[in-house]
């Protein structure tokens, strides 16, 4: 069986085309060219962990997508309703031989706040962390509950409301 391939003359343009307008929304791509790490010097670009926020009976759970990020390098605050996640990431050290080809993964500095109720139990929230998924739960405080509140009828307007209902009927 014979296999017959086509060639085209312009498809090496193309393709250098698609690589260099790849290169150019590659961030880092330019740093590890020049010798520097990536996510550092000025081609670092700012990056923060996806949030996800829910919302139980008891409490509000929130789950960030930190993957390669350690335990230690990662602080969470809670003060005047505002919740904070902050930390690092750092590169990968890799061997005095190696050359980096394509660089996709953010690193560095990162901070996300978000704003919870006022009705929180600040003293007990709890982070744990397990397959790269930070999860901070927020109690809700015990006595917050939606309250009804009973309307008392104003006699003088309940008057009015007789009349309403008289001439309505």
């Amino acid at each position: 069986m014979t296999v017959v391939t086509s060639w085209d003359l312009f498809d090496d343009l193309r393709s250098a085309q698609e690589e260099l307008a790849r290169m150019s929304r590659t961030p880092g791509y330019w740093a590890t060219q020049f010798g520097q790490q990536p996510g550092t010097g000025p081609a670092a670009q700012a990056w923060a962990p996806v949030l996800d926020i829910t919302e139980r009976t008891d409490a509000y759970l929130v789950e960030a997508d930190l993957p390669g990020i350690m335990a230690e390098d990662v602080e969470i605050t809670f003060q005047d309703g505002l919740l904070t996640i902050q930390g690092e990431r750092h590169p990968a050290a890799g061997t005095s031989g190696e050359k980096v080809h394509r660089t996709e993964r953010r690193y560095g500095a990162f901070r996300r706040s978000i704003t919870l109720p006022s009705h929180v139990q600040a003293d007990k929230i709890e982070a744990s962390a397990r397959d790269g998924v930070l999860e901070v739960l927020v109690p809700k405080a015990k006595d917050v509950h939606a309250k009804r509140i009973p309307v008392r009828a104003d006699q003088g307007k309940r008057a009015v409301t007789s009349k309403v209902a008289k001439n309505g009927a």
